[in-house]
C-alpha cells in the first residue's frame, strides 16, 4: 500500500508544479535573468547527468573506461569535430578501454 500512497503523492505534486508554472505570470518570463536561466538550466542538468553516469557506480566514486570515451568526446569537442566525430571518438575510446580490460 505504501507504494500507491508515494505514487499519489507523486501525482499530486507533479500536477502542483505544472499548475504552478501555468500560474506564473508572461510578464515574469521575460525578464532578462528569467530568459538567461532558462537558456543555461538545460545546459546545467545535462552536465549533472553525464558527470553521474560517468563518474558513480551507485554510491561509489568510479573511474574507468566510461571516463576515458568521455576524455575522448572533449578532446574533440575541443578540436571542433563534428557530432557524429565526436560520439564516434567517444564510443572507440571506450570500447579500446574496455577491450583492454579498463573497466
Amino acid at each position: 500500500m505504501n507504494v500507491w500512497i508515494a505514487i499519489g503523492v507523486t501525482v499530486l505534486g507533479c500536477y502542483a508544479v505544472k499548475l504552478a508554472g501555468l500560474l506564473v505570470p508572461a510578464g515574469a518570463l521575460e525578464r532578462p535573468l528569467v530568459k538567461r536561466l532558462a537558456a543555461l538550466l538545460p545546459v546545467a542538468l545535462l552536465a549533472a547527468l553525464t558527470a553521474q553516469q560517468t563518474f558513480a557506480d551507485g554510491q561509489t566514486l568510479v573511474l574507468d573506461a566510461r571516463a576515458a570515451g568521455l576524455g575522448a568526446a572533449a578532446v574533440a569537442l575541443m578540436l571542433r569535430a563534428p557530432f557524429l566525430l565526436v560520439v564516434a571518438a567517444a564510443v572507440l575510446m571506450t570500447a579500446g578501454a574496455r577491450a583492454m580490460g579498463a573497466g
